[in-house]
């Protein structure tokens, strides 16, 4: 098991790994765009010019330069989008989540709990949020200690023993410290942002799909294929650059909080009561942040869920539950 210290230095190299493999993967899904469309539209027609010694119909230059022309704004938007879910994306993703923020005089006994973790762990106090569902998850967000928030559900808070929600609490102050939160924002808002492109152009595609004219087809054809692309990576591809976050990060963080509380017993205890009951109904259409809760709160296996399950970042929640026993045992 890789020290604290390890693990954050291994979070800040996938960081910026994930900041390069989306550009890189958007790249490579325009260049599979533009040599797909290429076929289908195939060298028949009137010639209007060469590249490279291939002379190419007038619908393949349209194509091409609509392509060159949609590929630097599409760059663009993607590098505004992942800038500003940088700096506003915990918020929506609170937001999404239906938590709402409270204060000490309205959760004091939560504050003392927070507070006194964050001060064993030398962690600044995040912004705490409660869910209004019955339901029993937690998880936490936000770029940096300085700027994060944790969210817990009031069925966890009413039915959990004390020393259980502290354990819970430990965890996600964990991913914290740990900067998971960091690359769990990065991801999802990478995620976020080509099903959301890919929806969109499917639907130019559709509406372009209505127009007669002769101009519009070639116009339908590239939307349509970019929105496929673009759905593909969200819901496929997207899988395999959350695996570079890596499930050994659930591990890392129930081996934290039960170091940070000396009671690994408590967290495990949490853990067999909260998979008794984990979903939240409130992200049953928000399937991307599932990774991002202690457990997954997903009442039904969704296309994300369904597609990328095997690449899963949350281990088996009775293997943590032995993991955090085994380590019971042997510390304690």
């Amino acid at each position: 098991m890789a020290t604290t210290y390890e693990h954050i230095a291994q979070n800040k190299r996938r960081t910026w790994l994930l900041v390069l493999l989306f550009p890189l993967a958007f790249a490579l899904l325009c260049g599979a765009s533009f040599a797909l469309l290429f076929l289908l539209i195939g060298g028949g027609g009137e010639s209007c010019g060469n590249i490279n010694g291939t002379t190419l119909s007038c619908a393949q230059m349209k194509m091409a330069f609509s392509l060159f022309l949609v590929t630097p704004i599409a760059w663009l938007v993607a590098i505004i989008w992942m800038v500003i879910s940088f700096f506003a994306g915990d918020k929506w993703l609170m937001s999404g989540a239906g938590a709402i923020a409270v204060t000490r005089q309205d959760q004091p006994e939560i504050y003392r709990l927070v507070e006194n973790l964050c001060i064993t762990r030398g962690l600044p106090l995040p912004r705490i949020y409660i869910m209004d569902d019955d339901s029993l998850n937690a998880f936490a967000t936000g770029r940096d200690p300085q700027h994060a928030s944790v969210a817990l559900t009031k069925g966890i808070v009413q039915k959990l023993e004390r020393v259980e929600l502290e354990g819970v609490i430990a965890h996600e102050l964990a991913h914290v410290e740990n900067r998971d939160i960091r690359l769990m924002l990065l991801t999802i808002a990478g995620i976020s942002f080509f099903t959301f492109a890919g929806e969109c152009c499917l639907r130019m595609a559709l509406s372009g799909g209505r127009s007669r004219s002769s101009k519009g087809g070639n116009g339908t054809l590239l939307w349509l294929v970019l929105g496929i692309v673009c759905l593909v990576y969200g819901y496929l591809l997207a899988p395999l650059i959350r695996l570079a976050v890596s499930r050994q990060r659930e591990y890392q963080a129930d081996a934290t909080a039960a170091l940070t509380t000396r009671n690994p017993r408590a967290l495990a205890s949490a853990l067999a009561k909260i998979s008794g009951d984990p979903r939240v109904e409130a992200l049953d259409k928000r399937e991307s942040m599932a990774a991002m809760c202690i457990a997954n709160p997903l009442g039904k296996m969704g296309l994300f869920s369904g597609l990328s399950g095997l690449l899963s970042t949350h281990p088996p929640i009775e293997k943590r539950i032995q993991a955090l026993l085994d380590m019971d045992r042997e510390v304690y």
